[in-house]
């Protein structure tokens, strides 16, 4: 079982329009209301995938309803953390030439009593999880230190934990060594206050991550491919894409696809690979099933094409 925790869950609503023009009635085209946050979605994608998940995350207001009842028709279980504030809305407007335009609202603030409840609800869904997926911006009420107790009570529990999240929740965090932690290219960047231009770059900002503390490191870069350091070695693993429809979701997929494979080693790098390609090949932020996926189109390498320059160069 993996046990997702989102702190700052969401209800999300993506519009399909034409083109977005400032100013002008935009009549969208389409329209689909998801349950959101990056646990919510790792949780989306093992379901998907045919395996059992928990998910831990704060719920408020008629926004909170609606995601817990979206989460259970889509046979998801979850474990509520009730809040007085409601769960925040975004908006995201999806163009007809790819271009997407997000919109996230801030959230609610959690009081001390709700902090520590969420806490409290970890621990008690934590025996017989695999892996604890903390994933995720902190929401107001909770300490940039928040995500460091997590994974250190995690760890006192002897669970596993992997940690997908940003700026300084993510250095913190970094002292109680996450088992594995998941940056994108620009969060690696910003982990190491330089900009990163080659594969080359990504790897030493890798390595510098596990010299704070990360056990592993598996660093999305986009459609440059995935990067797995660990103790055993560094590997390289890209996927064969014939076309992108939504980026939405698609790291949270990867996290997901490299957890159900046990989250250790190349055979979960090629799987975290292939559940990113798959992903990016559906609409919206649709998790790919085991139908979905392509491992053929999949290659992984110890021999890390350390020159190649990225194709979004991350600030």
């Amino acid at each position: 079982m993996i046990l997702t925790v989102t702190p700052n869950p969401s209800l999300d609503r993506t519009y399909e329009v034409p083109s977005l023009d400032r100013g002008e009635v935009v009549r969208a085209t389409g329209e689909r209301v998801d349950p959101g946050g990056k646990g919510v979605n790792v949780s989306r994608a093992v379901t998907a995938a045919g395996r059992r998940t928990v998910a831990v995350l704060p719920l408020g207001g008629a926004p909170g309803a609606l995601v817990a009842d979206l989460l259970d028709a889509q046979g998801i279980e979850v474990a509520p953390v009730p809040i007085t504030g409601p769960t925040r809305s975004n908006i995201a407007l999806a163009e007809a030439d790819g271009v997407l335009t997000k919109i996230n609202a801030p959230g609610p603030e959690l009081t001390p009593a709700e902090r520590e409840l969420l806490l409290e609800t970890v621990r008690r869904q934590s025996p017989g999880a695999d892996w604890i997926a903390c994933c995720g911006s902190l929401p107001r009420g909770l300490a940039p230190s928040w995500y460091a107790d997590l994974v250190a009570r995690a760890h006192a529990a002897g669970v596993r934990i992997a940690l997908d999240t940003s700026g300084p929740a993510l250095l913190r965090a970094l002292r109680e060594r996450p088992d594995v932690v998941k940056p994108n290219a620009e969060v690696l960047a910003e982990a190491v206050g330089r900009p990163l231009a080659t594969v080359g770059d990504a790897v030493k900002a890798a390595e510098e991550l596990r010299e704070l503390g990360a056990r592993s490191v598996l660093a999305s870069l986009g459609a440059d491919g995935q990067l797995l350091v660990d103790d055993a070695g560094t590997w390289f693993g890209t996927a064969r894409v014939d076309a992108v429809r939504s980026n939405v979701g698609a790291g949270d997929s990867s996290l997901a696809g490299f957890l159900v494979a046990g989250g250790t080693g190349p055979g979960a790098l090629a799987s975290a690979v292939a559940h990113g390609a798959a992903a990016v090949q559906l609409p919206g932020s649709v998790m790919p099933t085991p139908h979905d996926l392509d491992p053929a189109a999949v290659t992984v390498t110890a021999e890390v094409p350390v020159d190649r320059v990225l194709g979004e160069p991350a600030p």
